[in-house]
């Protein structure tokens, strides 16, 4: 019988959380704050008296009903941080006391209302996590619970990455469009769902109050032992389950097969030149794929560090190894297709600092996987694979300290502008000027085949260049600001002259 009630109570305490957030999304999403959070306190504590039924006998008492009533005026008042503070500390003394937590004593009544107030955010979360371990131990419960928990990360983790193919890819993102996926996410608000979550969390804290208990240290440690075991257990399942060699095996079978897809829509479109759907230009299709096919070889890189950790049961088995190189293998293949989407792009459109960060970003992501790949065939450790790693980056980082990025960007840009080739996009001066003196040589290009056809554009980039040397100049000068790479530029400028001025030609002997 008394189980019977505490279901009860436990469907009435679900109910009645289900309804205050149902009240917090009419009174709050996409309104402005006010009296409508003075409203929602006062539905709040009606829905603690309705889940208490006990603890008032048919009457209300004078001491908690004042307290709940006086602390939400100032709410009505006036809406702000103090107000605010004031109502939660007196709902909280509120659905203390009808649940008989809450002592005589002012010192004893602010520890437990700060206490109760620490542990509110945390108490929906480990009810969840309570109930779910509660059902484990059932013999009825354990077995869907296990098949459940073995296609948990394959469906997941392929979910994630089908999105992130559809918005890598316009092909797959226009599968997906097929059966309204993006209109079953536009009804998905993410601001909805967080005041959702939000609501649900405060809610059940005050619906469900408890204070969070004092640990006491066991009388002998095989004591402690005997009531941890079936929750240890239960949750030793669990980890086998959700990653155990049949969930990797599953795991890998489905993002195999998803990455094959992929790939074999980049070799058809990027690689052999198939042609696209309507409406759709290699530009898009490659600006489209380019960084969330980054994200995915990312992801890739944990799961496979996640579950293939040396000596571990998936780490012996001949058929997951396999798959793991060949996943791995793909995820290389999905990045030199990016580095491809991203040179495509950067053809039609231009060279910036960002886009050659992503192709260097691209290549360390690539010789991490294939340092992975190493890593697991030779059964290297942890350690080794940091190491490796670290090592690619700082070799990488250390190179690029001796490339100037600046005139690469600007001696690209100029050489594919329209300007200079009759294609491409017309040369963005805003962004050439932006790159400092690394520009100059690539402005004298311009200076000099356009000197005849624009005139306008000629003064205006003259201009340009001769701020640009003046700051070298100055730079030069101080010896503070000195560099190897503005005395190289000072002595292209000696023997490079103003393209835009006439040479003055010096004294006759």
């Amino acid at each position: 019988m008394s189980g019977t009630r505490a279901m009860s109570a436990l469907s009435a305490k679900t109910g009645a959380a289900l309804l205050t957030t149902a009240a917090a999304d009419f009174l709050f999403f996409a309104q402005p704050l006010g009296v409508s959070v003075a409203i929602f306190g006062a539905l709040l504590a009606v829905a603690i008296v309705a889940v208490h039924p006990a603890a008032f006998a048919g009457r209300l008492p004078a001491a908690p009903t004042v307290l709940a009533a006086g602390t939400l005026l100032p709410l009505a008042e006036n809406l702000s941080g103090l107000s605010l503070s004031v109502a939660m500390v007196g709902l909280s003394g509120f659905a203390l006391s009808v649940s008989g937590r809450l002592r005589t004593g002012p010192a004893d009544v602010a520890g437990r209302i700060a206490a109760f107030l620490l542990a509110a955010p945390l108490r929906l979360p480990g009810d969840l996590g309570r109930a779910r371990t509660a059902a484990a131990r059932t013999a009825r419960a354990g077995a869907p619970l296990g098949g459940v928990a073995i296609w948990t990360m394959p469906v997941v983790l392929g979910t994630i990455f089908l999105i992130l193919f559809g918005m890598a890819n316009p092909v797959i993102g226009y599968w997906l469009s097929l059966i309204d996926l993006r209109a079953l996410l536009d009804l998905l608000d993410v601001r909805r769902i967080a005041l959702w979550l939000a609501a649900a969390t405060l809610a059940w804290a005050f619906l469900r109050p408890r204070l969070p208990k004092r640990r006491r240290r066991p009388a002998s440690p095989a004591a402690a032992a005997v009531p941890s075991a079936p929750a240890a257990k239960t949750a030793a399942a669990l980890r086998r389950a959700m990653l155990g060699k049949a969930a990797i095996l599953r795991a890998l079978l489905v993002f195999n097969a998803l990455f094959a897809m992929q790939t074999a829509l980049d070799g058809s479109y990027l690689w052999a030149g198939a042609a696209l759907p309507n409406g759709l230009t290699y530009a898009s299709y490659a600006h489209r794929g380019a960084y969330p096919l980054v994200v995915t070889a990312l992801l890739a890189a944990v799961f496979v560090l996640a579950t293939m950790r040396p000596g571990s049961a998936p780490s012996t088995d001949g058929l997951i190894r396999k798959l793991v190189y060949l996943w791995i293998a793909q995820n290389v293949v999905l990045m030199i297709s990016s580095i491809l989407r991203l040179d495509l792009y950067i053809h039609i459109y231009s060279l910036t600092y960002w886009r050659v960060a992503a192709f260097i970003w691209m290549g360390l992501v690539a010789a991490g996987l294939v340092l992975i790949m190493v890593y697991i065939a030779l059964g290297r450790s942890n350690e080794w694979l940091l190491s490796a790693n670290l090592v690619t980056l700082s070799a990488t980082l250390y190179a690029c300290c001796f490339i100037n990025f600046a005139a690469i960007i600007a001696d690209y840009n100029v050489a594919h502008s329209r300007e200079m080739d009759g294609g491409g996009l017309g040369l963005d001066f805003c962004y050439l000027r932006s790159l400092g003196a690394a520009a100059i040589p690539a402005m004298d290009k311009v200076l000099k085949t356009t000197a005849d056809t624009d005139s306008a554009m000629n003064e205006t980039l003259a201009a340009e260049r001769a701020s640009a040397t003046d700051d070298l100049s100055a730079r030069q000068s101080n010896w503070r600001s000195w560099s190897f790479r503005g005395w190289r530029l000072a002595r292209y400028l000696d023997s490079h002259p103003d393209p835009a001025r006439p040479a003055v030609p010096g004294p006759a002997w």
